[in-house]
């Protein structure tokens, strides 16, 4: 993908039949490039246009899409000029896309997410979401922050979506940007239920969910043969029932809470009266898969006192049971440089640091 490039006064051909070259033609001209197109399967006219390309120039790039791909011309363009392929875009206007951002930088959003972004008019942005970085995955849209904090929802969720439902209505394509996975804790449900109700077409986007890659990028796998074959995900919004707290005791493997640092007393404190040890391994990752990520990890029967002392705050991740273990082999591993998940060129194991409960001292882990 060109998204991130700057393509100002770049001339480019696009070639395509008009029905699926539209939405094409709309980016690449966001990204400040000067586009010309060619619409049929001609040989002759396809080596005029990247011979000319938008004006005296000569075309850079050649974006081929959809049935073009097969037309035995577009071969000549690869003596010519870059060739990029693309399959058909839909002129399909006036609709929604929920879009899971993943847990930390841009690294972490997938190819169909940063498609979907760079076909948007308008984008809907969680706090979670790195909208500073948006301009340059959706240039020319409408970015709306609507994201939520703890205690303070500025957008409420109805009027989030009487928002994404009025701006389609409008015509235009709305990408709903979500935190992690649009499914996981993220209302994206009643989101799609909205555009149906109000005659929209509505895909999702699937996100990686922070309850896997955050643990994964301390060095905490969720699941390890011998230790834990299951592991249960858990909203930490609200405290433990008595009923809930004994169930996850009884069930073991690894229990993952987010959104449960403002309930980090209530939650352990629970799961202590049903039974599970004090010495059960726990551990709590701060802004992962950031360059600013830390984690933390204690005994569960000091976890609170432990994260309080280090002023651990949201948004975070909280890991319950004996994989937490695996942070310690992580931690004596050979580090390299990692690749960049924030779009600073820091990956987020260079300045992430990791807490034990045995002391103050702090070492560097991943």
């Amino acid at each position: 993908m060109l998204i991130e490039t700057d393509l100002t006064g770049v001339p480019v051909v696009v070639v395509g039949v008009p029905s699926e070259t539209g939405p094409v033609v709309e980016r690449y001209e966001r990204c400040g490039a000067v586009v010309s197109v060619w619409d049929q399967p001609a040989a002759a006219g396809v080596a005029d246009v990247a011979a000319a390309g938008a004006g005296h120039t000569g075309a850079r790039l050649a974006v081929v899409v959809g049935r073009a791909r097969s037309w035995p011309e577009t071969t000549g363009l690869r003596k010519r000029c870059i060739v990029v392929e693309e399959p058909a875009a839909s002129l399909s206007r006036g609709r929604v896309v929920l879009v899971g951002a993943g847990p930390g930088g841009p690294g972490t959003m997938t190819v169909d997410a940063v498609r979907a972004l760079a076909d948007a008019d308008v984008v809907l942005a969680d706090r979670l979401a790195s909208v500073g970085d948006l301009a340059r995955f959706a240039p020319g849209a409408e970015i709306v922050d609507v994201g939520k904090r703890p205690g303070h929802h500025a957008v409420p969720q109805r009027e989030i979506e009487a928002l994404m439902v009025e701006r389609a209505q409008q015509g235009l394509t709305v990408v709903r940007l979500k935190g992690g996975d649009p499914y996981v804790f993220g209302r994206g449900s009643e989101e799609v239920a909205a555009a149906v109700a109000a005659g929209l077409p509505v895909t999702v986007v699937p996100g990686v969910t922070s309850a896997v890659a955050v643990p994964g990028a301390a060095g905490i796998p969720v699941t390890q043969r011998e230790v834990s074959h299951l592991f249960t995900v858990v909203s930490g919004h609200a405290p433990l029932t008595s009923e809930q707290a004994a169930s996850l005791a009884r069930l073991g493997g690894t229990i993952v809470f987010l959104m449960g640092v403002q309930n980090l007393v209530p939650l352990t404190s629970a799961l202590l009266a049903a039974g599970l040890d004090r010495d059960t391994p726990a551990a709590v990752v701060e802004r992962g898969l950031t360059p600013d990520m830390r984690s933390l990890t204690s005994p569960l029967g000091r976890l609170a006192e432990e994260a309080a002392h280090a002023r651990v705050s949201a948004p975070a991740v909280i890991v319950i049971g004996d994989v937490v273990r695996q942070s310690d082999v992580w931690a004596r591993r050979l580090t390299v440089r990692e690749p960049s998940t924030s779009g600073t060129g820091t990956g987020p194991g260079e300045r992430a640091q990791r807490h034990t409960a045995s002391g103050p001292e702090r070492v560097e882990a991943g």
